[in-house]
């Protein structure tokens, strides 16, 4: 039920549901279950609390949960439950920018889906990989990467994810000035979102889809606006203020281009302020200089 509704956009009934969850959880009578379900419920449950808590706006609690997810996996050392935790926390990792931290996780997931002949895991492994690769500026080899990963993760049946792979295949294209793959790539995310109702992604396809514009051949500033205001939108509805701050600083970059840098630092700063938490995070380091560039 958490993940169903984090999934979904209902993202604080989903953390609530993971804490119920934890609470309810008992070593002695739960982790036999692992070997019938393929993964043992207490990790699993952090790794996706770990998402929510980043959601939410609280990178610590994000971070400080996919450590115990990671450290439960290793103790409990039943291979489904470490795959699930080093694929799922690698993306918080991803999302607080401790690439080195994604990177070493992604890597150890792919050597041991293959180990295990661990398709599902193989493919979301490298799918994290090459969106590493996007952005650490080795786009041409992410774009490779990204479409092995994604091709192969679609063998397997999976759906779950597939708006944040799209875009970030979408944002690799768009780094090599392939501006008609990107916006492919990013309608097909959009596409994914209404089909599946995984709309958790909703407000950074969004955002990304608002960068696109701005990078075009023809860039489209108005078209930017109109994306950047419906990832403000989504992400305030969902409480997503992980997600508002990016889409806020997006916005005010814009706006700060046009010479409305009053209206950039009204709009960044109570988002920002918001925060009490998580101000080492790339997110919230890009916030301050941002809003250090702005009148106040």
């Amino acid at each position: 039920m958490g993940i169903a509704l984090t999934s979904t956009g209902g993202i604080a009934e989903g953390r609530a549901h993971f804490d119920r969850a934890l609470a309810l959880y008992n070593p002695a009578e739960h982790r036999v279950l692992a070997v019938r379900f393929g993964q043992d419920a207490r990790p699993h449950t952090l790794c996706y609390r770990s998402l929510a808590f980043w959601l939410l706006g609280y990178p610590e609690a994000a971070l400080a949960d996919a450590d115990y997810a990671i450290s439960d996996a290793r103790e409990i050392g039943q291979a489904g439950t470490l795959m699930g935790a080093l694929a799922l926390t690698s993306l918080t990792h991803i999302l607080c920018g401790n690439r080195a931290a994604s990177r070493a996780q992604t890597d150890e997931l792919v050597t041991l889906a293959d180990e295990k002949g661990a398709a599902y895991w193989r493919a979301f492994g490298i799918w994290m990989q090459g969106w590493l690769w996007a952005l650490t500026g080795k786009a041409a080899e992410a774009v490779q990467m990204l479409n092995s990963g994604m091709s192969a993760r679609r063998s397997t049946g999976a759906t779950l994810f597939a708006p944040t792979q799209w875009s970030s295949l979408a944002a690799a294209h768009a780094s090599l000035n392939q501006f008609d793959d990107a916006q492919r790539s990013i309608s097909v995310a959009m596409t994914a979102m209404e089909t599946s109702k995984e709309t958790w992604f909703d407000a950074e396809v969004n955002r990304i889809a608002g960068v696109i514009a701005l990078m075009s051949a023809a860039p489209d500033a108005a078209k930017a606006e109109e994306y950047f205001e419906r990832a403000l939108s989504v992400a305030r509805q969902q409480q997503a203020k992980s997600w508002e701050l990016r889409a806020a600083m997006s916005m005010a970059r814009l706006w700060r281009d046009q010479g409305k840098r009053d209206e950039a630092h009204e709009l960044l700063a109570p988002v920002y302020g918001w925060f009490t938490e998580g101000f080492d995070t790339l997110d919230l380091k890009e916030a301050k200089a941002l809003l250090e560039e702005l009148p106040t």
